[in-house]
């Protein structure tokens, strides 16, 4: 894979980090809820969504290329964004 791929490839996935924390913050209310069925299947529902759009988003990117370090890109992105977020909301 040329370098210059690679690269769009760490970006996309940082970002989609960002994307799947403040997705996974949108859709907590249902993960969370007191109805055992609605947790199973928004749980199952959200899972499926943000895999199938990561590899769609890979297949434009790379031709679908999936490597360790892209899922760690999308776990620095998730991180940062929580602790970003967390210390921007304590300042209020």
């Amino acid at each position: 894979m040329a370098l210059k791929i690679q690269i769009y490839s760490f970006l996309v996935s940082f970002f989609y980090g960002i994307f799947f924390y403040f997705m996974l913050e949108i859709n907590s209310r249902f993960i969370y809820s007191s109805n055992k069925a609605i947790k199973i299947i928004s749980s199952f529902l959200f899972i499926l969504f943000n895999a199938l759009l990561y590899f769609i988003i890979l297949l434009k990117v790379n031709n679908g290329y999936i490597h360790i370090y892209f899922f760690l890109c999308i776990l620095v992105g998730y991180i940062m964004c929580k602790v970003v977020v967390k210390k921007v909301c304590n300042r209020r």
